[in-house]
C-alpha cells in the first residue's frame, strides 16, 4: 500500500517566498534614501507612482533607457564583489538619457536568481539605491525573481531602467553641432561596463590572479570600479555652459558612440594621445596583444562621456568639471564629411 504524499509547497519547488519578503524589508533603508518628494507611493505597490514635478516643466519630454552590466557581472559573482555592480546598472542607464539633456527622475531593476541568498541580494540592490543617489533620482521599485533551474548556483541577472523628463526647448539632439567645435572627452573610472567579455578572455589567456596588485590596488578592485554617473555634473555644466551634444562612451568606445549623435554632412577627427589612458588599458592592449583599432572600438580608453562644443566654451566646461573633482581633455573636433571617407578617423 503507498503511503500518502506530503502535499507540495512552492518552497519545495525552489521558491522560497519568505526569503523575498525577507530582502524587501532589508533594502527598505537604502530605498528611502533615494526618495524624492514626487514619490506618491512606497514599495510594494503593483505599480510606482510618480508625478511630473508641478512647475518645474513647460512642455516635459519623457526619455527612457534600459541595460545591464554586461558580462561583468560574471567577474562580480566568481570574485564575489557584489557592492558597486549596482552602481554600474544605474550609470549604464541614467548616462544615457542624460545625453538628451534629460533630468533622471525614477529607477527600477530587475534582479533574477534560481535561488535567492537575501545577503547578496540585498547587497546589489543596496548598490543600486547608492547609484540612485548619485544620480538624484527615486528607487521606486522592481521585481526580484526566484526561478529554480534557469540559473547556476550561485548566479544572478540584473537589468535596469530609467525614465527622465526634458524641457523639449531644451533638448540636446545634436542638430546645432558644427564644423570646428572640439570634443571635450570627461575621464571614465576604467572600463565602466563594456569590453567585459574581452577582459575575461585576456585574464583567461594569461592566467592572471585578480588579487595580484595592480597600481595602488588588486587587478580585481581595478577591473571592478564602478562606472562614473555624470548626471550632477552635466547638468552643472548645462546651465552655464551652451552644449550642442553628448555622448555615453559605452560598448563601440569612441569610435561607435560619439558619431551617433552627430549629423550625417558631418564626421570627427580624434587624437587618441590627446589623454592620458589608464594603466587598466595599457595592461589590456598589451596582455591580451589587441589591436589599436580593437581597443578603440571595444573600450571607452578612458573617456566615459564627451561633450560637444565651441572652443570658447571649453574653458568655463573644464573649469565646472574640475569643481566636481572629474579631468577633461580636448580629443579632438568635429569636420566637414568628405564623401566616401570614413566619419571618424584617429589622427
Amino acid at each position: 500500500m503507498n503511503e500518502p504524499r506530503r502535499p507540495l509547497s512552492y518552497k519545495d519547488a525552489g521558491v522560497d517566498i519568505d526569503a523575498g519578503a525577507d530582502l524587501v524589508e532589508r533594502i527598505k533603508p537604502a530605498v528611502a534614501r533615494t526618495r524624492r518628494p514626487e514619490v506618491l507611493a512606497g514599495l510594494g505597490g503593483f505599480g510606482a507612482l510618480f508625478a511630473i514635478p508641478p512647475g518645474k516643466y513647460q512642455e516635459p519630454v519623457l526619455v527612457s533607457g534600459t541595460d545591464g552590466v554586461g558580462t561583468k557581472l560574471k567577474l562580480a559573482q566568481t570574485w564575489n564583489m557584489h557592492a558597486t555592480i549596482g552602481i554600474d546598472l544605474v550609470a549604464m542607464c541614467v548616462n544615457d538619457i542624460l545625453v538628451q539633456g534629460a533630468e533622471p527622475l525614477f529607477f527600477l531593476d530587475y534582479f533574477a536568481t534560481g535561488k535567492l541568498d537575501v545577503g547578496t541580494a540585498a547587497t546589489v540592490i543596496e548598490g543600486i539605491a547608492k547609484g540612485c543617489e548619485l544620480a538624484g533620482c527615486a528607487l521606486v521599485g522592481g521585481e526580484t525573481a526566484e526561478m529554480p533551474d534557469m540559473y547556476a548556483p550561485g548566479e544572478y541577472d540584473l537589468a535596469g531602467f530609467s525614465v527622465g523628463a526634458v524641457e523639449r526647448k531644451a533638448m540636446i539632439d545634436g542638430s546645432t553641432i558644427r564644423s570646428g567645435q572640439v570634443l571635450l572627452g570627461i575621464e571614465s573610472s576604467g572600463p565602466h561596463s563594456n569590453g567585459y567579455s574581452l577582459i575575461r578572455k585576456v585574464l583567461k589567456v594569461n592566467g592572471e590572479d585578480p588579487n595580484g596588485r595592480f597600481g595602488d590596488s588588486t587587478l580585481a578592485e581595478t577591473l571592478m570600479k564602478p562606472t562614473h554617473i555624470y548626471v550632477k555634473c552635466v547638468f552643472d555644466l548645462l546651465s552655464k555652459v551652451k552644449i550642442s551634444g553628448m555622448a555615453h562612451v559605452t560598448g563601440g568606445g569612441l569610435t561607435e558612440n560619439v558619431i551617433r549623435v552627430v549629423p550625417d554632412a558631418l564626421a570627427l577627427e580624434i587624437d587618441p594621445l590627446a589623454w592620458p589612458r589608464p594603466p587598466i588599458f595599457q595592461w589590456l592592449k598589451s596582455a591580451g596583444d589587441i589591436a589599436e583599432a580593437e581597443m578603440l572600438r571595444t573600450f571607452n580608453c578612458g573617456i566615459g562621456f564627451v561633450l560637444i562644443l565651441d572652443q570658447d566654451q571649453v574653458a568655463a566646461a573644464q573649469a565646472v568639471l574640475h569643481q566636481h573633482r572629474f579631468q577633461s581633455f580636448v580629443i579632438g573636433h568635429v569636420t566637414e564629411h568628405e564623401g566616401s571617407d570614413k566619419r571618424v578617423r584617429y589622427i
